[in-house]
């Protein structure tokens, strides 16, 4: 990226060299052939699997392409995903262990070497969150003026169709910029929802306005956390109209989570 002459030459480009219509609807590569025309389908809208449209090639490389960005988490990363693991589910995990201990505290807890299978075989194992674990992104807001709108009762009922099939289904990481979305879930007691303790938006403020508020830091760190939680679930519920879904169905699709389906409420504007 520093090499002037790599600029010069294109063999390195930025977003510079591109006009925004080529950033959002370019042509995408060929030269690897079309490995989206081989998909099973696995997303489901208004009660249909969506076998084909016009933006499956965009679909498929934005989908690669997230993942490639995503591969790594930094250290500042992997604090912010451990403070919202904690806070979201460290007391179910502190309960579990408390009870694991039986009557009496283990007299040699914190002092024991641990043992070449905990030092080099558990400890790759990922941090507990309880599963199964659905993700569900609600966007609504100044969303209305880009894509269908539905309220949050929309979003259970797809919900609910997952539990049909998956009974023990009972664990919702919960996303959204609505504090009304909030409060309407405390209403489903038969569900448990976990989401990132953040100020959320009362009312119909711009989104820009909205992280405004929030100052950068926040709203750069609290959605990437909810992002990288929800890439983690089982099952999948959104609005494939907002791009923020979009980029969480392109992780299910590229981390093994292919055949858990995707149930949106509504399609993108331009498939």
């Amino acid at each position: 990226m520093g090499n002037k002459e790599a600029l010069e030459r294109g063999m390195v480009t930025t977003k510079d060299n591109y006009t925004s219509k080529e950033i959002w609807t370019g042509r995408t590569p060929r030269v690897w052939g079309e490995p989206w025309r081989f998909l099973q389908p696995t997303t489901e809208i208004n009660g249909s699997l969506v076998a084909s449209h016009r933006k499956m090639d965009r679909r498929w490389w934005r989908a690669q392409a997230i993942r490639y960005l995503m591969r790594f988490q930094t250290p500042y990363m992997c604090g912010l995903m451990n403070v919202a693991r904690n806070a979201a589910f460290g007391k179910e995990v502190a309960k579990m262990f408390l009870t694991s201990l039986g009557k009496e505290w283990p007299k040699d807890f914190g002092n024991k070497r641990r043992s070449d299978i905990e030092e080099f075989v558990w400890s790759n194992h990922r941090p507990w969150i309880p599963r199964p674990l659905l993700s569900m992104h609600v966007r609504m807001g100044d969303k209305a003026c880009e894509m269908k709108v539905v309220e949050f009762e929309g979003y259970m009922h797809l919900a609910e169709r997952i539990r049909q099939r998956f009974p023990q289904l009972k664990s919702v990481w919960l996303s959204t910029e609505m504090q009304e979305v909030i409060n309407k879930s405390k209403l489903y007691t038969n569900w448990n929802f976990y989401y990132t303790n953040v100020t959320r938006q009362v009312g119909n403020a711009t989104m820009a306005a909205y992280e405004a508020s929030l100052g950068r830091k926040t709203s750069t760190n609290y959605p990437l956390v909810n992002f990288l939680m929800a890439a983690e679930a089982d099952f999948f519920v959104g609005a494939l109209g907002s791009t923020w879904c979009f980029l969480i169905d392109g992780m299910r699709n590229t981390g093994g989570k292919v055949m858990a389906g995707y149930l949106s409420v509504n399609k993108d504007r331009f498939w």
